[in-house]
């Protein structure tokens, strides 16, 4: 008979050795309009589940100047402000927006001020905890953009940097000019692009944040998840989630959702401990991995 324990997985991670998160946060770009353009449709209810995702003890919410633009800042500061003091809101920095689901990069270091600036002003907050580069730019030297995220944290307007879409040399560019805690890379269950960049954060101690973390984009995937779902009367999205936990310790989840509803159902898929068994099933799904 196969082994049926249920793996306990940590529920906290340190962030640069200083900031404790819950491993299952809230990303803030579903807050704004369609086509993450403009304010929501229903501006209450984004109010609302900020509020209540404190509630829930999610204390690491990951935003960005660029959804809205502007927008999803705003909100969580309208929300939360003045914030607990456990809360760690993590920004970002590096795009533009020249309208709906349009986003040109742009990580010139003049960019990256006024975006900064930006952020501090509508978070209503002297030092952002968590500053993450939104894109490389190829445009740009990468020198010049490690250049200015060195130069903000010394000044103390950042408390520590992160990097988003980036692999392991990149990585280790940018460390020659910064300590790197955070990483925010595409990946998910059935889309595993990204897992030497993922091994490598764990084995240096720095946090990998997945984003569309519950792509499940083929027809195989869906069916294993809704499968090993039905014994623990959890959905497909709730075991990809739980999957990502059980994956990796260092992983910190950021599903994002406009409705309150959906982030209560989001937030029980920590509760769910899975089996060994049910773990080396899902390990199977890999086959969108070169779907790109």
């Amino acid at each position: 008979m196969a082994n049926e324990t249920n793996v306990n997985v940590e529920k906290t991670y340190t962030i640069g050795g200083d900031l404790t998160v819950h491993r299952m946060g809230y990303g803030a770009m579903r807050i704004t309009g369609e086509g993450i353009w403009g304010p929501p449709k229903d501006r209450d209810e984004a109010i609302r589940v900020l509020q209540r995702a404190v509630e829930l003890g999610i204390n690491f919410i990951d935003t960005a100047d660029s959804y809205g633009p502007d927008v999803s800042e705003e909100l969580i500061a309208e929300a939360l402000y003045p914030y607990p003091s456990d809360l760690v809101i993590a920004t970002k920095g590096g795009l533009l927006r020249t309208g709906p689901n349009e986003w040109p990069i742009n990580a010139h270091p003049d960019h990256l001020q006024k975006a900064l600036e930006g952020s501090l002003q509508r978070l209503r907050l002297d030092r952002i905890d968590l500053y993450q580069l939104h894109r490389v730019d190829p445009a740009v030297p990468f020198e010049k953009t490690l250049a200015f995220l060195q130069r903000v944290q010394e000044q103390g307007l950042v408390r520590h940097i992160g990097l988003s879409e980036v692999s392991v040399a990149q990585i280790e560019k940018a460390r020659e000019y910064v300590q790197v805690v955070s990483v925010q890379n595409k990946y998910s269950i059935d889309n595993r692009e990204w897992e030497p960049v993922l091994q490598y954060c764990k084995a240096q101690g720095m946090a990998f944040v997945p984003w569309y973390p519950l792509s499940a984009g083929h027809v195989q995937a869906l069916e294993k998840l809704n499968q090993v779902g039905q014994k623990y009367n959890a959905s497909a999205h709730q075991i990809a989630l739980s999957w990502l936990l059980h994956h990796a310790p260092n992983i910190l989840l950021i599903p994002g959702t406009s409705k309150v509803k959906h982030l209560e159902v989001n937030v029980k898929a920590s509760a769910v401990s899975l089996s060994q068994e049910d773990l080396a099933e899902l390990e199977k799904i890999r086959a969108a991995d070169v779907s790109g």
